[in-house]
């Protein structure tokens, strides 16, 4: 038995709280034993596809890549783990290391992935029979898999490392010639400046790897909760058919794929967490029928709660009725959580996902090059400083206009200036008092590298020809770097094969023809989810955050807002809120 379920058998009671589109139920429950049983505590790994009883534990170290080097000893050695996953690729981070690799061909990897996160640890996971699973391949896994079998060698181990090819649909260009969009599934050509473009695998080669012995599996673009499904199809001998148990698993994967976003992380009542210094990693106990429990290492900082869960759960998933992943369609309307008492830290009881069949198309992430920008940032001082801030802004982007348009280049494509300080994020609403300190933060855009030269090199005579109290150029003199954009379409499963590769060997070739099923449309709106007419009203008024929980999240240039009321009477107003809707919110009232 796991320290861990020894506490929550003594807890014996826990709070409860269900999310769904009109009610989040809270009420108490008893003993929690049959709920997470007992974990097998020798040191043997069972490297086969069979399916075990107990419990597996999954630790996430990595949110995205340059997250901390602390989380992966604390969760090696206080998060008795099966596995240890990693998550660190962003839509932008795909195209940067495809610029990487483009001028080092053995790069394309997150180098952090092989050097901080495994080469100093590799002797504790060999020893602890800790099995690691990650995305850090990038655009050039098979270079990351080779990196890391010169640390192997290094330390002198006998580690099976797999890798997972064939997300690149760079080598098929040319026969793409019009794409179906992800957004509305109107047809388009591509962009002709491509960059990069990959396809989001789903959790099935990664059990393959796992299936196959690997210690180590490495993949290129995949969605981030398989690097948690993969491992539990593997232990559970989870069927692709299997959709409930599928969208538990993508849950579980979902909840921790983003580090200690689930662990207190830019949490709404960030004044309630703890230590963030020594923030704990996530990691779930997940159960052969679905069911986990989320925590983090004991005497570690940060919380785990009703509402770090809840936040994390509606991070960037649209419709939480259909939330579209290549192994399953979840429905996360219903989904359980269970806050449990007497656990240091916290922890949670998560169930109720459902899952239904996924679509016949994997989604796939393009970049395209799209000018250039250049950002600088110039600290102002003294009094009005805001004021002056603002002015010399307006001329900067005044004098080097004048300089375009003597040049006969054109204009720029745009140009935007906040002064920080004078709350201009907050625009009508911003309630600016004057200050003497603000912060010039202005970019501009531009096709052509040479006009933002021109705007770079007119930052710095501000200094000594516009306002008293610029105080410095951050970074020196602006870069122009180069725009890249997302472009999001669909592409038939059928027609991509996706290669298993062992110990620097093909073994396998995946063609993954969809379900038999037809797809399942998105539920229609409900009365319930319609705002109520009739409510009360009085003179009071409130910050959203006194009413509910919020996260946001964002998929390339699409951003989403996840809104849960603290209480059922909250819901209602919140409904009548047209912004949330405006602005694709989307809310999750208790009852």
């Amino acid at each position: 038995m796991s320290s861990f379920q020894r506490v929550v058998r003594l807890a014996g009671r826990c709070d409860r709280w269900r999310l769904n589109f009109r009610f989040l139920h809270v009420s108490s429950c008893g003993n929690l034993s049959s709920r997470v049983t007992d974990r097998h505590t020798n040191g043997s790994r069972s490297y086969t596809s069979c399916a075990r009883t107990q419990p597996v534990r999954i630790g996430c170290a990595s949110g995205f890549w340059g997250d901390t080097a602390a989380s992966v000893p604390q969760l090696i050695h206080g998060g008795a783990l099966d596995f240890l996953v990693f998550d660190y690729l962003s839509e932008i981070t795909m195209s940067l290391l495809t610029a990487a690799k483009s001028k080092t061909p053995t790069l394309g990897y997150a180098p952090d992935f092989v050097h901080v996160a495994l080469a100093p640890f590799i002797n504790d996971l060999h020893r602890k029979g800790i099995r690691v699973v990650s995305n850090a391949g990038g655009v050039n896994p098979l270079a990351c898999a080779e990196a890391i079998q010169e640390v192997i060698k290094k330390a002198g181990l006998d580690l099976k490392v797999a890798v997972v090819t064939g997300d690149d649909l760079m080598p098929h260009r040319s026969s793409l010639s019009e794409v179906k969009m992800a957004a509305d599934g109107s047809t388009r050509s591509l962009p002709r400046s491509l960059h990069s473009m990959n396809a989001y695998l789903g959790a099935l080669p990664i059990r393959r790897c796992l299936d196959l012995g690997a210690d180590i599996v490495v993949s290129g673009r995949c969605v981030d909760s398989a690097v948690v499904l993969g491992p539990l199809m593997h232990s559970f001998g989870w069927g692709r058919t299997d959709y409930d148990l599928l969208a538990s698993g993508s849950l579980a994967g979902h909840l921790i794929e983003c580090g200690a976003q689930s662990t207190g992380g830019v949490f709404t009542d960030w004044h309630k967490v703890p230590d963030w210094d020594l923030m704990g990693f996530p990691v779930v106990e997940v159960s052969s029928d679905g069911a986990f429990v989320l925590s983090k290492p004991p005497a570690t900082g940060g919380l785990v709660s009703f509402g770090t869960a809840a936040e994390q759960l509606v991070y960037e998933i649209g419709d939480p009725r259909r939330y579209l992943l290549p192994d399953v369609t979840c429905d996360f309307s219903q989904v359980l959580i269970q806050e449990v008492a007497g656990v240091d830290g916290g922890a949670v009881i998560v169930t109720g996902a459902k899952g239904s069949p996924p679509s016949h198309d994997y989604k796939v992430c393009a970049t395209y090059m799209d000018g250039y920008r250049a950002t600088a940032v110039c600290p102002v001082g003294g009094p009005r400083a805001a004021e002056k801030a603002r002015r010399t802004a307006e001329s900067i982007v005044k004098r080097t206009r004048r300089m375009l348009n003597q040049l006969k280049m054109e204009d720029f494509s745009s140009v935007s200036v906040q002064i920080l300080g004078a709350e201009d994020t907050y625009g009508p609403n911003a309630r600016c008092q004057s200050s003497r300190e603000a912060v010039i933060w202005m970019a501009a855009h531009h096709q052509q590298k040479k006009a933002l030269e021109i705007f770079a090199r007119e930052i710095a005579p501000a200094g000594t020809g516009m306002a008293p109290g610029l105080t410095g150029i951050v970074g020196g003199r602006p870069r122009v770097s180069p725009v890249l954009k997302p472009f999001f379409f669909l592409h038939p499963k059928a027609e991509l094969k996706v290669d298993v590769h062992v110990g620097g060997e093909l073994v396998e070739t995946l063609k993954e023809a969809g379900p038999d099923t037809l797809e399942q449309e998105a539920p229609p709106t409900s009365e319930e989810d319609e705002p109520d007419a009739g409510l009360p009203s009085g003179p009071h008024s409130y910050r959203l955050e006194e009413l509910a929980f919020t996260r946001s999240g964002d998929k390339g240039d699409s951003a989403n807002i996840g809104v849960i009321a603290r209480h059922p009477l909250f819901f209602p107003y919140l409904k009548k809120t047209p912004d949330f809707f405006c602005g694709g919110g989307l809310l999750l009232p208790p009852h």
